[in-house]
């Protein structure tokens, strides 16, 4: 009973952070993302009689405390739905670093409920995959779908009807990119899930920004479906900054910014006044991704290149949804 899948991180155009439901993780507004290749991971699931507990290894390291716990409750529901018992090993790498604001929860629980749910010999559809992948981390029910994924809020108390949506499949706009600048490898020290929850209960600026993501979601479909550079890197632009507005007045303040943080939009403000149509958005975590079209690839490359705490860089198209690898 044995099964391994691989799954893509996801960036969100239009962000989620903050939950109305912490157990069964439902957003307080609906978002959209596109899916990332080359950001992947791969995790394998093999339940056995012959395991007394379960056991969660991520890039050769033995997980203990929360960690390990969701990917328990995960196994716990995949064990419920497919009426078995046994216990499993489960083991996962991401190709990008871990927990520092890149989404690598996002590729992990997507590629954790797919393994799980074949490896128990569940045969579930995308719908069904991606609520699960919600409850283990509310982002990965974004990469169970390739290209454009929207997660709907939905409205009942039970969850049944929030989940990742396709909108537009990775073929549809084959130019489109994101550049992810990496900035440091260090796993960030406020993790998402805690921060989230403190901007719920006392930021400010927090249902304002709730609001319009809810508002701005019908906008960002319409420049997706329109291939609008500049209509779509504007509202994610617009929206980052905000959703990190909302995170420095919460408090205690959550800045997840470095001054290269601040470099690289700044060098994207630069770009921008030269003609170079390219524009920033951001995660819960230091890293910049700069969004653009493949033409203008190379010009960006050559310019980030040049700031001095630009660790790495990775061009990404539309990713594939999760997909099983053995």
């Amino acid at each position: 009973m044995r099964a391994k899948a691989m799954a893509n991180a996801n960036i969100a155009l239009i962000k989620y952070w903050g939950k109305r439901d912490d157990k069964l993780i439902l957003p307080q507004n609906s978002n959209i993302a596109v899916n990332l290749a080359g950001l992947t991971a791969k995790t394998s699931v093999t339940f056995d009689k012959k395991y007394k507990k379960d056991s969660f290894l991520l890039d050769g390291k033995t997980q203990s405390g929360e960690e390990l716990a969701r990917v328990v409750d995960t196994l716990n529901r995949i064990r419920k739905l497919a009426r078995i018992k046994d216990k499993a090993l489960v083991m996962s790498a991401n190709n990008f670093p871990t927990a520092a604001g890149l989404a690598s929860s996002a590729a992990g629980g997507s590629a954790l409920v797919l393994a799980a749910s074949k490896a128990a010999g569940l045969d579930l559809s995308n719908r069904e995959l991606s609520i699960l992948a919600r409850m283990n981390s509310g982002s990965s029910c974004r990469s169970i779908d390739g290209g454009f994924v929207k997660w709907v809020k939905g409205v009942r108390k039970d969850g049944k009807d929030s989940y990742g949506k396709q909108l537009f499949n990775e073929f549809y706009w084959p130019d489109f990119r994101i550049i992810v600048t990496i900035l440091s490898t260090a796993p960030k020290k406020i993790k998402s899930r805690a921060g989230m929850k403190t901007s719920v209960e006392n930021s400010p600026f927090y249902r304002t920004w709730s609001d319009e993501s809810e508002r701005s979601c019908a906008d960002m479909e319409r420049a997706i479906k329109n291939k609008d550079i500049a209509v779509l890197g504007s509202l994610a632009e617009k929206n980052a900054i905000m959703m990190h507005c909302v995170m420095f007045a919460t408090t205690p303040s959550i800045i997840y910014w470095s001054p290269e943080t601040v470099e690289v939009i700044n060098a994207v403000h630069e770009m921008r006044e030269k003609g170079i149509r390219c524009y920033f958005t951001m995660d819960a975590g230091p890293q910049v991704k700069i969004i653009c079209l493949k033409n203008d690839v190379k010009k960006i490359k050559n310019l980030v290149l040049k700031i001095k705490g630009v660790k790495n860089i990775i061009v990404c198209r539309p990713g594939t949804g999760a997909k099983l690898i053995a």
